[in-house]
């Protein structure tokens, strides 16, 4: 790890440091997605959950998933940024926001999910792999997760659906 990952939310009540690799990065089309971020979709880095900092106290707000875990995203109570979000499905993973990041060019994505999901004017690089929904560990694209298991679970990310 060469540089640890910074960022936080747009008012500075939340702060992360990072000094672990990503173990995925890329875009979410879901329709939970594009509503939180107002956008035709949320683009994410995942790390393990013991590498994140976390300084300040994010609200959070939970959905049911199409998995049907509970997929909780954590905003900053006084500026309103989304900044980080976690899953009871893999709960030694966190995912935070791209755009939260202090160096954004750090996000490089990996791939696209919930393509089957996606408005016709939100246009992400067609050169990533891409998914009509959230593929399984054997679905992955090579590279993505090395298709090792989030530390403390039995499964790669993500969970087979």
């Amino acid at each position: 790890m060469s540089k640890a990952y910074t960022g936080g939310c747009t008012c500075g009540a939340i702060r992360y440091e990072i000094n672990a690799e990503p173990i995925m990065a890329g875009h979410c089309q879901c329709r939970d997605c594009q509503r939180m971020t107002g956008a035709g979709h949320a683009s994410y880095i995942a790390f393990p959950a013991d590498a994140v900092r976390l300084r300040g106290t994010p609200s959070f707000h939970a959905v049911k998933a199409d998995s049907g875990n509970m997929a909780s995203r954590g905003f900053c109570a006084k500026c309103g940024c989304y900044v980080i979000a976690k899953t009871s499905g893999m709960p030694s993973m966190v995912t935070i926001t791209a755009g939260s990041l202090d160096d954004p060019r750090l996000f490089t994505p990996q791939l696209v999910v919930y393509a089957s999901r996606a408005n016709s004017w939100d246009k992400v690089d067609p050169a990533l792999p891409s998914f009509a929904m959230m593929p399984s560990p054997a679905g992955m694209p090579e590279g993505v997760c090395a298709g090792n298991p989030v530390a403390g679970q039995k499964a790669a990310f993500p969970p087979a659906s």
